[in-house]
């Protein structure tokens, strides 16, 4: 009898705010747990989610109309100075509160998990970036590489 093949999940990460940065995380942790092969590709704005230091991940009320807010905010309020900071620091609190991992926790889940994750080397170019400023224990390539895998992969998803 044929063993089963192991399903494989691609994951492409492109944005840098707090609130993009959970999904790639927890369902590649998720994933990796049920025992799938996964990959992510770190491209443009979510190569941020690599960098050493996550402290400057913020979100943005602005044209987030879906957040949540504990009041109402109108537009012009939400593109005051400071309300980024605010509402960074207020989506901070409540995943504390609710017992979510932080960001560090879950970058480090996917690397004890070995989850691939692949910075976009493009990028890193086009941004004059040095691979001294990311994290140990990724990799470092182009589309085509992460294209190889995504090809095959059982789920692909666009973050």
């Amino acid at each position: 009898m044929e063993e089963p093949r192991q399903k494989k999940m691609a994951v492409i990460a492109s944005k840098g705010t707090l609130d993009m940065a959970y999904p790639p995380f927890i369902l590649a942790t998720t994933a990796a747990a049920l025992g799938w092969e996964v990959q992510i590709f770190f491209t443009f704005y979510g190569l941020q989610l690599l960098r050493k230091s996550l402290k400057k991940i913020k979100i943005s009320p602005l044209a987030n109309p879906a957040m949540p807010m504990p009041v109402p905010m109108p537009v012009l309020l939400a593109s005051m100075p400071g309300m980024q900071s605010m509402a960074t620091t207020m989506m901070k609190q409540k995943i504390k509160k609710h017992g979510v991992a932080s960001l560090e926790d879950l970058r480090t889940m996917c690397l004890e998990a070995d989850i691939k994750m692949i910075a976009c080397q493009m990028t890193i170019d086009l941004f004059e970036f040095k691979q001294s400023e990311f994290i140990e224990g990724i990799d470092y390539g182009g589309a085509a590489m992460f294209l190889e895998f995504a090809g095959e992969a059982d789920v692909t998803l666009f973050i």
